[in-house]
């Protein structure tokens, strides 16, 4: 690295989108992904649907254990 580096001319938040909506990689172990692409394959829909549908069920429980 520099010693030094020169930010004069550098525009601040030039990347900067307040509104955007990022998808985040979720990776899951072998044994986990193999549990929910069976599952998917059986009900002929995506990986990611069936881990948002598990996901929100146990959301589900979990509220009703409060």
């Amino acid at each position: 690295m520099k010693s030094n580096y020169d930010f004069s001319k550098a525009v601040k938040g030039k990347f900067y989108r307040p509104n955007i909506k990022m998808n985040i990689p979720v990776y899951l172990d072998d044994k986990s992904f193999a549990f929910v692409n069976g599952i998917a394959r059986k009900r002929k829909e995506d990986v990611s649907s069936i881990v948002n549908h598990i996901i929100k069920s146990d959301m589900q429980l979990i509220e009703a254990m409060k």
